[in-house]
This record gives C-alpha cells, sequence and structure tokens, in this order.
C-alpha cells in the first residue's frame, strides 16, 4: 500500500524530505503523540508536526517502508490520508 505524501523532495544533506496528511489530530498531545510515533522509527529524523494544516513533515535519512509509517501513525489513534 502507497502512503499518500503531499510532497518529496530532497535536502541539502541528500536526504529525503516528506510531508504527509494527518487526520485525527486536534491538540497539543496529538503533536506530541505523532511526534513520538515518528521519531521512534529508525531512519525518520527531523519530525514536524503542524496541528492546523494536519500535516507531518519528516526526513528519512535511510530507506524505511512506508507502511511502517502509516502503521505507527495508526497505532497512536490517527489516520494517514
Amino acid at each position: 500500500m502507497f502512503l499518500p505524501l503531499l510532497s518529496v523532495y530532497w535536502n541539502q544533506k541528500g536526504n529525503l524530505m516528506a510531508k504527509i496528511k494527518i487526520k485525527g489530530m486536534s491538540c497539543n498531545h496529538c503533536i506530541m503523540a505523532v511526534t513520538k510515533a515518528l521519531n521512534e522509527i529508525e531512519g525518520i529524523e527531523n519530525v514536524k508536526v503542524d496541528l492546523a494544516k494536519g500535516e507531518a513533515d519528516f526526513d528519512e535519512v535511510a530507506p524505511i517502508g512506508m507502511d511502517i509509517v502509516r502503521k505507527a501513525i495508526k497505532k497512536e489513534g490517527y489516520e494517514v490520508v
């Protein structure tokens, strides 16, 4: 299953930078939960969650399966859309 990405590009360090849309976030606890879930995935760094936009940005510094990202976010009670 493919992970819907709003944007993907390479940063100056050569790392893939991704932006995903997340449904169900409504408070600062949601930001912390999604940030923690993504930071725990090996290969993801520099996680930034924007509650107002319902988005998360991160750097992929090592290849990861996007299904891992989706499952980590779903485990916290949110949905990648």
